[in-house]
This record gives C-alpha cells, structure tokens and sequence, in this order.
C-alpha cells in the first residue's frame, strides 16, 4: 500500500476504517484501534459490561466505531462461553391489540441495542397458565418479561431459575424480580376528576370482564374518587373486550329503568367503542347527552366521531422499560423504581352534562 493511501486510511477513520491486514471482516482490534481504547475496553462496551469502568463517552465511542466498521462480535462463540442464549421471551395474553405489538416494539429496540433478541409469546390460555414453548425454556432462554398476566400462569416457562420481570401487574407478593408498571390509578383519577370538574355526578363503569389486577385497579380508584364526592353513584357493568360485547352490556345499562347515567367510563377503547353503537342506537348524543372516556389511546380512539377522551398508555416506553428492567436484573443491579406516567388526552367525547 502507498504511503498516500496509509495517509488516508490514518485521518478518515469514518469514510475508510481501518482493517487488519488480510482480514475481510473487521475485529475487536480494529475495533480498538478506531477507538483509541484497549481491546478489553470494546469487550467490556460491547458485552455491556462497561459501567464504572469506562467512561459515557469513551462506550459511546467504542459503539460509534463498531458501527462504522461493521463489526459484529461472534455471539455464538460469546454465548457458549458465557453460558447464555441472549434470547428474551415475550409473554402477552393476545395479539387481538396494537398495544402488546408496541410492548413488543419498545423491549425489542433496548434488546438488541444490549445483543438480545426478544421472542414473543401470545399465550395459548390468555392471562391463564403459558405452556413452555420449547422443549425446556431454561435451555433455551436467559429471561422472560410477561405483561399482563398472573406470575402464577407463568411456572411451567420460568421454571425455578429464570428471571421473570412482571409488566402491568400486582406488586404484592409477585414471583418475579421486578414489576413494571404504568400509573394506571393516577389514569383513572385524571378520568374521574376531568368527569367531576365538568359537573358529572351520575356515573356507568363498563368494566373489562378479565380477572386481572390492572382492571382491579380501575374498579376500585373510580369507586374511590367518585365516592368521595356527595351525591354521586357509580353502577358498573362487566364486558368481554370487543365491540360487540361492549354494545351488548352498554344497551343494557343505557336503557336500565331509573336516572340515566350521564358519564360512561370504558376500561378499555375497543369498550368505549361499543358503548358508541349503544349510545347511538338509543338516540343518545356523545358528548351531549353522554360522555364517554376510554383507556389506552389506541388508533381506535381518534378513528371515532366525536373522538375519544382516553388515557394514552405509552406502549413502547413499557416494553422498553421491562426489558431494562430485564437487563439490570440479568447484570445483578437494582432495577429503576417508580411507575411511568401515564396522560389523559381530553378530545370531543366528553362534555358537561345537559341539563334536565
């Protein structure tokens, strides 16, 4: 090689990286040398074991430099050594909503910026017990993050070793080893007071008909704040998630005898979605002579006329921080505490009551 084209091999590390000689694929050397750091500072980068022993800058650095390069460490020969798959399984009850899709999307981006890849699992039996998708999930998997679902449902894939990270579940006496959640009591407390500041004293909760702590969780903080205020009620009715199911209870309920309600909460959208049809096919105006909110802020919600009232759960900022969650408890660290916050997005469903 001439002694111009070393020239330029030395000052455009970006446009011509550097390789070893007669190699055609890039190393962890070349990696280094790119980098200007030892080749057991890329080991400790790339295998993510860098905190407190190299620098923010001097990691970010090393991955600006593989990604230049190319360089892609050899997992399998890293994976035997090591004695792990660098595979996490996803399990959701159903795959019926866009919601588990961004879980999935938001722990499959923090996966595979650490080298893991996620697989993801609708359970066969919903929130109930997961049957073991291989033939030994110990063998096959370094962890599992579960949204949605009881820890119990979970023995036959965790076994007794597995880590187990918990989304959108009971804290209290959970199997696993740690429980993300969103801040969904805060959710429906933004849900009832929006509902009260407008005037509304007359309340129908068409609850989700899932035996699942998260929808506990609602019944019981709209009972509380609402309960809290003189004169109101609140009358709940139960629903399978799905839009004719939720047109079913919600006819029923609309056309009960006595004081109609003026406030229809909805655990979920697809339920405020039925709750439309009913309100409609009663002669009932949403926001006029009904308001109804909903939970979730899927694509649903603003597809509605008027459009929907609803709490938007950050779906993707869950799933990325299970499989954080699922990284800190694999390193030996403490996973980050505290609930995500979760926004109610006020839109054209909800209004104050009409007067009699």
């Amino acid at each position: 090689m001439c002694a111009v084209h070393q020239s330029r091999r030395r000052t455009s590390r970006r446009s011509d990286p550097p390789v070893s000689p007669g190699s055609t694929r890039p190393t962890s050397r070349d990696v280094a040398q790119a980098a200007g750091v030892s080749q057991a500072a890329v080991s400790l980068v790339l295998g993510d074991k860098w905190r407190g022993r190299v620098s923010e800058t001097t990691a970010e650095r090393v991955r600006e430099a593989a990604r230049d390069l190319g360089y892609r460490p050899n997992l399998a020969a890293r994976n035997l050594r090591l004695g792990r798959t660098r595979t996490v399984l996803l399990v959701v009850p159903a795959l019926t909503t866009e919601f588990f899709a961004g879980v999935y999307t938001g722990a499959a981006r923090v996966a595979a910026d650490h080298g893991f890849g996620v697989v993801l699992y609708p359970s066969p039996e919903g929130i109930g017990p997961a049957r073991d998708p291989f033939a030994s999930a110990q063998a096959a998997l370094d962890g599992v993050i579960a949204s949605s679902m009881a820890a119990d449902a979970l023995t036959a894939i965790r076994g007794d070793q597995l880590p187990l990270v918990m989304l959108d579940s009971d804290p209290e006496g959970s199997l696993g080893a740690a429980t993300v959640n969103l801040d969904i009591t805060d959710g429906v407390r933004q849900v009832a007071e929006h509902l009260l500041d407008l005037g509304h004293r007359h309340f129908l909760h068409l609850a989700a008909d899932v035996p699942s702590w998260t929808f506990e969780v609602r019944g019981r903080e709209l009972a509380a704040r609402v309960g809290a205020v003189p004169g109101t009620s609140v009358r709940t009715v139960h629903a399978p998630i799905s839009i004719d199911d939720a047109l079913t209870a919600a006819s029923t309920a609309l056309a009960a005898p006595g004081p109609r309600p003026t406030a229809l909460v909805c655990d979920d959208d697809k339920l405020a979605a039925g709750a439309y049809k009913a309100a409609r096919r009663l002669g009932l105006r949403v926001p006029d002579d009904l308001s109804v909110t909903g939970l979730d802020d899927l694509a649903l919600a603003t597809a509605l006329d008027p459009e929907l009232t609803t709490v938007r759960l950050d779906a993707e900022l869950f799933g990325e921080h299970g499989m954080r969650a699922l990284l800190a408890v694999l390193e030996g660290r403490t996973p980050d505490a505290g609930d995500i916050p979760v926004e109610l997005v006020v839109r054209g469903s909800t209004a104050p009551p009409s007067t009699p």
